[in-house]
């Protein structure tokens, strides 16, 4: 099988991965003051410096700096886009796991202005990410614009954005400068990493949102073309979908179906990571929609225990999607990120690398060594 020379390769992570104690220490020692930013920085580098070292050796083609330098995946993010403002009080969001409920706190936002883009976000972290890859393609990780939209618009002020189509095209403008900013850094593999997209997929979801849930995910995918719109030829942009993940635990449920068709045939990307380590993200069957040209990352290894799959399993797994869509459209990921928030996941950092070495084999098994 011909060697694919852009991503995404056949064995793949997410992007964010489980934070070693001593940063997790630096960063509450920073919130304390009892060290510097220029200290707690140099923490984080080495941090970097060593998690991008483990995944390069274990044969990873894209690596990523594990989002060592976030508090989540998604609300550095917003809360660095000109006209976004942080409050004071807190949102709490529930949760389901196997063993029960939890709720996500956060910081509120209110969107007080016109959104704009001051400076490239990232563009630090991602120039020191790409000076320490010294064998894979530094891969960088930012929230989908529907985030900032999501669910109905939480925390725009309508006064700001009594129209709808004002608020995503200035949305638009914001992510086009964002990639054209990133681009300039020499990123040539951008992921944009989504709830939206598999909530909208529950009907329980579309219910809470009521009125236009059915057909949201088509405007959706709208707003995401037009951000990625003038990207460089070079750069591949791939999404992940997501049914939330924290500390194990998740918030929707449901296949691919409701989404499926405008997903796989409208959104401009080059490839789709897409969570299927168990039986709340259903078949394959929605894979029938995936058109030439275009690949699946199948997120078949669980981030949510550290009980490690079995490589046979995997391969049948793989075997049953190829039933729906070519097996050189395919490839291989854990489900989810290891830590989408900084307490991440249940399991340890030793078996989170046990799975993405799994993940490593099984794809060479597979596919060879792409």
């Amino acid at each position: 099988m011909a060697s694919r020379k852009r991503p995404p390769f056949r064995a793949e992570h997410v992007g964010s991965l489980l934070r070693p104690k001593a940063l997790l220490k630096a960063r509450e020692e920073r919130a304390r003051d009892a060290i510097s930013a220029e200290e707690l920085r140099r923490i984080e580098d080495e941090a970097v410096r060593e998690v991008v070292a483990r995944q390069e050796d274990i044969g990873l083609k894209a690596v990523t700096d594990g989002e060592f330098r976030r508090i989540d995946w998604f609300m550095d993010f917003k809360y660095s886009i000109g006209g976004i403002e942080k409050l004071t009080e807190t949102v709490k969001v529930p949760f389901r796991s196997a063993t029960g409920a939890t709720d996500f706190e956060f910081v509120a936002y209110r969107v007080g202005e016109r959104m704009h883009l001051d400076e490239t976000i990232f563009a630090e972290d991602f120039a020191f990410l790409k000076s320490v890859a010294t064998k894979a393609i530094p891969k960088l990780t930012i929230p989908s614009p529907s985030m900032m939209h999501y669910p109905a618009g939480r925390g725009v002020d309508r006064n700001v954005y009594p129209d709808w189509e004002m608020f995503y095209d200035d949305l638009a403008a914001v992510y086009r400068q964002q990639i054209e900013g990133l681009a300039g850094l020499g990123c040539t593999y951008l992921q944009l990493d989504d709830t939206s997209l598999s909530f909208l997929n529950d009907p329980a979801r579309r219910a809470m949102l009521g009125e236009g849930a059915e057909t949201q995910h088509h405007r959706y995918i709208k707003l995401f073309n037009d951000c990625i719109a003038d990207r460089p030829s070079d750069m591949t942009v791939c999404t992940h979908t997501c049914r939330g993940n924290y500390k194990s635990a998740w918030m929707a449920e449901g296949s691919y179906d409701h989404v499926a068709e405008a997903l796989f045939s409208d959104l401009a990307v080059d490839g789709f990571f897409l969570e299927y380590d168990d039986e709340r993200s259903g078949g394959f069957e929605p894979l029938r929609f995936l058109p030439k040209g275009k690949m699946v990352v199948l997120g078949l290894v669980t981030t949510k225990s550290g009980k490690l799959e079995s490589k046979d399993d995997l391969k049948r797994r793989i075997d049953e999607a190829a039933k729906f869509a070519p097996l050189e459209q395919l490839c291989l990921s854990p489900q989810c990120g290891f830590a989408s928030t900084a307490e991440g996941n249940l399991l340890t950092i030793d078996e989170q690398f046990a799975k993405l070495k799994l993940v490593v084999e099984t794809a060479r098994d597979v596919w060879g060594d792409e």
